[in-house]
């Protein structure tokens, strides 16, 4: 039989739990408490995805080139967002049909899709078919031609993409197959986050959009990574071990100038210029011997004297001008 409490022993307990209230009230809150809710995507923390934007940038950067190189067009790609959402809320924006291909990572369990809008793929085949971009079709649908043109971009992109996360290891993009239609893409559950990386391309003054889309399940190694890389030197290993101002030498010794030889002068009335036919020699103010001017960019950097070489016109260089005395 339970022991029966006193009106005494009743009052003592009510009178410590009154007291244990008072105290408790008295209690300074420090920190201001706020809400988290456990259903937001959110497996990658703030500094995981600055150091994952900055990867992409380095990838951006390369992709914009190679597109400049190959379209012969001025191109730039710049990162717009890096998010995390559900792959349910991912789905519902991808339009149909779409532009889809999906890719592993090899040696590990990551999966991904890279979308290109419809209209930024018919760009690029047409582009890459020697058109100007401006052509038009009645449907959206990318056909099996248009796909295998498409691969070329895809193969570089991927390649691209394992340059870039160098920093973190050795990782190999691989393409999986084409999809225009994201139902039939099931890279991880509805209900999973995934990881959006959006980038926008720009064709002289048109833009369009194209997304990296990863699922997250499976980032664990990678994110413990990110934990432990030093998140303030974010640089490719072939560039690890030099300094800022030995790349920058570097492409500065590679960038292409403007040569131009001046031979002499001459002064010609517009009467005699109308007469002027095949086989006329026009006298200039120099003689066989003498310097002759050498610039670069519109600037007179050297002197040199005109000759041949091997059956082949040349210049040698005789002195670099003193800028200060002109």
């Amino acid at each position: 039989m339970a022991e029966v409490l006193s009106q005494q022993e009743i009052d003592a307990l009510l009178n410590g739990g009154a007291s244990e209230a008072a105290k408790t009230e008295k209690i300074k809150i420090d920190k201001e408490v706020i809400p988290f809710d456990f259903r937001l995507p959110n497996r990658i923390s703030k500094n995981q995805l600055r150091t994952i934007h900055n990867i992409n940038e380095n990838f951006a950067e390369m992709f914009g080139s190679y597109l400049m190189t190959k379209l012969q067009t001025i191109v730039s790609c710049n990162v717009t967002s890096v998010d995390q959402i559900y792959y349910s809320e991912y789905v519902l924006s991808v339009s149909n049909p779409a532009c889809l291909f999906t890719f592993d990572i090899n040696h590990t369990d990551i999966k991904g899709i890279l979308e290109f809008s419809s209209e930024f793929a018919l760009t690029l085949v047409d582009r890459l078919l020697g058109g100007n971009g401006k052509g038009s079709k009645s449907s959206q649908v990318i056909t099996p031609i248009e796909q295998k043109v498409l691969e070329v971009v895809i193969n570089k992109i991927l390649n691209d993409l394992g340059k870039a996360w160098q920093i973190i290891g050795d990782y190999t993009f691989k393409i999986d197959k084409f999809e225009p239609d994201i139902d039939f893409v099931q890279i991880t559950s509805q209900s999973e986050s995934v990881l959006l990386i959006t980038f926008e391309v720009h064709f002289g003054e048109e833009s369009f959009m194209m997304n990296l889309c990863f699922a997250t399940y499976a980032f664990d190694t990678i994110l413990s990574k990110l934990t432990n890389q030093n998140l303030s030197s974010i640089r490719p290993i072939k560039y690890q071990g030099t300094t800022s101002a030995n790349i920058l030498t570097d492409h500065l010794k590679k960038t292409e100038l403007n040569l131009e030889v001046e031979f002499g002068k001459s002064s010609i009335s517009f009467s005699r210029l109308l007469k002027l036919k095949k086989g006329d020699v026009i006298l200039l103010n120099t003689q066989l011997g003498d310097e002759i001017k050498v610039s670069v960019e519109k600037k007179h950097m050297f002197d040199g004297i005109s000759g041949v070489v091997n059956n082949h016109k040349a210049v040698k260089i005789t002195k670099k001008v003193d800028k200060r005395k002109n």
